[in-house]
């Protein structure tokens, strides 16, 4: 029997013999890919929070109050949550190259520009711009890992680059701390925003398609596809197949699938605990707890090298679990159901008075949040074919509705109450309505068919 054609020999000319996979070693071109994914996650997560470091200092200078800071943490998620859909549409229209590589370069200019505001307004308009580039990060993010991975490896994959999302805040928040108090709070926009900007023409120089690619070879071609990466076309060919028309009515009727709406409560109660650690944490830490600033930068660390942990034995966890022939129902669900109720402890640190038992106690909850950050992997295995743009953006706006309403809730009680007792009890109890979801609603994970 002839040995398989792989993908890159169908696309090009002339036709040449495939090598047999067994006879040649597998390449990593994949590895260095979720590298870049990893970095570029780490930039966008900095330059969303670093507001939350600043906030402090920011508000005392700009004279703002606990209730308004709130409003102002949650507008980047109004303009972020609006331009899902939309964003996904164009991500399914230019591909991920481009929109990756157009969205970093915007935001963090829009980042730039914080640091040079001196009103309220001015600052809101930067978060409403903030949000609207960094829109398509995640959708192309999951694009990525299901053109690049094949299943069995797309839970890792999630979870590498996800971790990005705390490592940087874990490792640089003792920097920017210390730049701030060096410096000024206008200090952290520059650096973080110009490292954005280099960023991007990295991305636009090493990011290729796996077919493009000249470090992928046939054999990891071949083990990405038998696994259902999306590799089985040449690159115009996939650019006629993904750029469809855009049909809004598609939206309800993927809605109508329980997979998707059950995933998407799930991601708006894991993602409410990280909107906490990512806007008012360390005004809690600063407010509550009453800490200096290099106390604040040294505690600051630990809930995010745990939510670090966290992120990465979930996703090695469920690949794991599939690779021993558990169904993707239990390898998928479970370390999200067990990660959300886990995140739900957070009440306890209303009930401790050492610094170092709240400390445990927040590091613990935001372990178990990492855990349950695998919902992007979920969309991998449910979208149809040639929409995984627009499930995406659908997913994205459900989860980011927590970025709306998290800070703002948040901001109202302890404007009201002058204490952050209550607001870790909101936390708690949406993490237990998302394990809630993942048990009743979420169902089967298999991939939806219009």
């Amino acid at each position: 029997m002839a040995p398989p054609i792989s993908p890159r020999t169908l696309s090009s000319a002339p036709l040449q013999a495939a090598a047999q996979p067994s006879a040649v070693r597998r390449s990593r071109a994949r590895y260095r890919i979720l590298g870049l994914l990893a970095a570029g996650t780490m930039i966008n997560y900095l330059d969303r929070t670093v507001l939350g470091i600043a906030a402090p200092q920011l508000t005392k200078e700009l004279g703002i109050n606990a209730a308004l800071m709130g409003l102002i943490f949650s507008a980047f998620s109004w303009s972020y949550v609006a331009a899902q859909i939309p964003g996904g549409v164009f991500l399914d229209r230019f591909g991920s190259k481009f929109t990756y590589f157009l969205s970093m370069t915007l935001w963090s200019l829009c980042t730039l520009a914080q640091g040079l505001v001196h009103g309220v307004g001015a600052l809101f308009t930067c978060r409403l711009g903030l949000g609207v580039s960094e829109s398509p990060c995640f959708p192309t993010n999951s694009r990525i890992v299901a053109t690049w991975f094949p299943q069995t490896e797309r839970a890792f994959a999630t979870g590498t680059y996800t971790v990005g999302e705390y490592i940087g805040l874990a490792f640089f928040s003792p920097l920017l701390f210390a730049l701030m108090g060096a410096f000024g709070w206008r200090s952290l926009f520059y650096v973080v925003g110009g490292a954005g900007l280099v960023f991007g023409l990295i991305w636009w120089r090493c990011y290729r398609e796996p077919l493009d690619h000249p470090a992928a070879n046939d054999a990891e071609l071949e083990y990405i596809e038998a696994g259902g990466g999306l590799t089985r076309h040449s690159p115009s060919e996939r650019a006629g197949n993904e750029a469809k028309k855009m049909d809004w009515r598609n939206i309800g009727r993927l809605l109508k699938h329980r997979q998707l709406t059950g995933i998407c409560l799930g991601q708006f109660a894991g993602n409410s605990t990280l909107v906490f650690f990512l806007t008012w944490f360390p005004t809690y830490l600063a407010t509550e707890r009453h800490m200096g600033w290099l106390k604040i930068g040294f505690f600051a660390i630990m809930p995010f090298i745990a939510a670090s942990i966290g992120v990465l034995f979930g996703g090695a966890f469920s690949d794991w679990l599939l690779r021993r022939g558990k169904s993707a129902n239990v390898a998928r669900k479970l370390p999200i159901i067990a990660g959300l109720l886990l995140a739900s402890t957070i009440v306890l640190a209303n009930f401790v008075q050492s610094n170092l038992a709240v400390i445990a106690i927040l590091s613990l909850a935001f372990f178990a949040q990492g855990m349950a950050a695998l919902g992007w992997t979920l969309v991998s295995d449910i979208a149809p074919d040639g929409m995984l743009g627009l499930t995406g953006g659908i997913f994205n706006v459900a989860a980011n509705l927590a970025g709306i309403i998290t800070p703002l809730v948040i901001g109202l009680i302890v404007g009201v109450t002058g204490s952050f007792v209550w607001a870790l009890a909101f936390i708690g109890v949406i993490a237990l309505i998302g394990a809630a979801s993942y048990i009743f609603v979420v169902g089967d994970i298999k991939r939806i068919q219009l």
